[in-house]
């Protein structure tokens, strides 16, 4: 292993959390695709890496005091990255809670309810009855989308002015709202005009826009 991070993933929004924070902060990294859908993920070699068989994860040859440290979890990957670099978190007490409340707003709240909205309204269509977790499911990410626009309304980006892992980790998952479940028209996206304004924001950073495909899916 050189001394590039290693990043272990797959260009879903949880994924793309992290391919977009390594091109952001230019850190130097190579990209290894693996392929949930082929059960990649359980592999004996990445379960060493990510014991709860899951992507991303990522390797630093000489995180802890020299040594590899393999990271796991998309929120701890960022929070890592950010202090490892010194970039996108702010060191100010209060700007720094701001960012870290709204990171783990998404790790919390946005990850889980869009991917169960996108599991059942998408990938469980043919699993019987349904219509009790697709009510549930999309009127919570229907709230979480009214909870983000409310606060877009008063800043340029989540957490502020300026742009930061949790504009990283949130991003890609409402990006993967109609790329992923097509479901623009079912939520009212273009509803919600401070999403649409920020998303155009953030896709305005060549790093986002080329971390979106690292580990693309063929």
């Amino acid at each position: 292993m050189n001394q590039k991070i290693q990043l272990y993933s797959l260009a879903t929004p949880n994924g793309q959390k992290v391919s977009i924070a390594l091109e952001m902060m230019g850190i130097q990294y190579d990209a290894h695709t693996i392929d949930i859908r082929k059960g990649e993920q359980f592999s004996e070699d990445f379960l060493k890496i990510n014991p709860n068989g899951k992507i991303p994860a990522i390797v630093d040859p000489i995180g802890d005091a020299g040594n590899p440290l393999a990271i796991m979890e998309s929120g701890a990957i960022l929070l890592y990255l950010a202090e490892k670099t010194g970039q996108f978190l702010p060191k100010a007490i209060g700007s720094r809670s701001r960012v870290l409340q709204w990171l783990f707003f998404q790790v919390g709240g946005v990850g889980p309810m869009f991917g169960q909205f996108g599991h059942f309204t998408v990938y469980a269509k043919d699993k019987g009855d349904l219509s009790y977790p697709i009510e549930r499911y999309t009127n919570e990410v229907k709230r979480l989308l009214k909870v983000l626009d409310n606060q877009l309304a008063k800043t340029a980006f989540l957490a502020g002015d300026e742009i930061s892992i949790a504009d990283f980790a949130t991003m890609p998952w409402v990006l993967g709202l109609d790329k992923f479940y097509k479901a623009k028209a079912i939520l009212g996206l273009d509803e919600h005009s401070h999403i649409t304004r920020w998303l155009a924001a953030n896709l305005a950073f060549p790093g986002v826009e080329k971390g979106l495909g690292v580990c693309g899916m063929q």
